[in-house]
């Protein structure tokens, strides 16, 4: 006990920094855990409060994920939530590597701060707001793109009706929003790289894609390895805003933008369901944990310094 009370004096101004953040954690993700339980309950509210409907609510084990996985939805959402995910997480590390590369090798350093700052704008912008962006676009009657398809005397489309666009679209949308800020990260490492490294390569007559793909790259692979970890650890988490805000939760494109996130919420908003919203949100977290212990196993046996633990 006296060594840990000395550790906690030693450590103390660290500790303090990390206080706001331990704080947070503990309210926002680790005391809602015990809620958890209503996804083994039929959760019934009463005037009593929260925690004592859930206390007196009737146990029903794994009825509510049986009723979940019965029907066609819970295939439907799972299917849609790994898709799009697997798109954006590989889409994303491509596009934002290249950005960052493409960044680092700009001569006038002025104009890259220029380039970046405007690439890394829409990551603050609301998806609320983005859903108003895209909604501009495709317009039935005053949107941008059925006015260009007008001019070439083409019948305008209903994009809002239209499910076979909005992978492609919610796609888009996703990469243009977070490329920006994504990129920073790798940027960041490139700048770290000892710049006699190039310089070398450069005196042994290395071209500027030489250097990339035997310099770069091969250098930025642990922090890219890392990056992809984390995303495969929420690759059942979907991005709520992108999936209900963008497509203005349109009933007929359902089929391609009912992820897991929005299946909750519906059935929350709806059948008022908390058993059952329960269940899909912590079958979305075990599945998500598990994918991250398997994925940190197979990058662990491959390189050991790349895992993240």
């Amino acid at each position: 006990m006296t060594a840990f009370l000395k550790n906690l004096i030693r450590n103390r101004v660290m500790l303090f920094m990390v206080l706001p953040g331990a704080i947070w954690f503990f309210f926002f993700s680790y005391l809602p855990l015990v809620g958890t339980v209503a996804a083994f309950k039929e959760y019934r509210f009463s005037r009593e409060g929260f925690w004592a409907s859930l206390a007196k609510s009737e146990w029903v084990g794994w009825d509510n994920f049986k009723f979940l996985f019965s029907t066609n939805d819970a295939l439907l959402i799972t299917r849609n939530t790994l898709l799009y995910n697997i798109a954006i997480i590989f889409l994303g590390l491509v596009f934002a590597v290249g950005l960052a590369i493409l960044l680092s090798e700009l001569i006038n350093k002025r104009l890259a701060k220029i380039y970046q700052t405007g690439m890394f704008l829409p990551y603050f912008l609301s998806w609320v707001i983005v859903g108003y962006f895209v909604f501009s676009f495709l317009s039935m009657d005053r949107g941008m793109l059925n006015q260009i398809i007008g001019w070439f005397g083409m019948e305008p489309i209903q994009w809002y009706s239209e499910a076979k666009y909005w992978p492609y679209i919610l796609i888009f949308v996703a990469l243009w929003k977070t490329i920006g800020y994504n990129s920073i990260v790798y940027l960041a490492s490139i700048l770290g790289i000892d710049r006699s490294l190039y310089e070398a390569a450069m005196i042994d007559g290395a071209s500027k894609w030489q250097q990339i793909r035997n310099i770069t790259i091969p250098l930025l692979s642990p922090i890219i390895t890392i990056m992809t970890l984390l995303a495969v650890g929420r690759i059942f988490y979907a991005d709520f805003g992108l999936f209900y805000q963008v497509p203005r939760d349109s009933g007929t494109l359902y089929s391609v933008t009912n992820v897991i996130d929005t299946y909750v919420y519906r059935g929350l908003k709806t059948s008022g369901e908390i058993g059952m919203s329960t269940a899909a949100g912590l079958y979305q977290s075990v599945v998500g944990f598990v994918l991250v212990i398997i994925s940190n196993y197979v990058v662990r046996k491959i390189d050991k310094d790349s895992s993240l633990f």
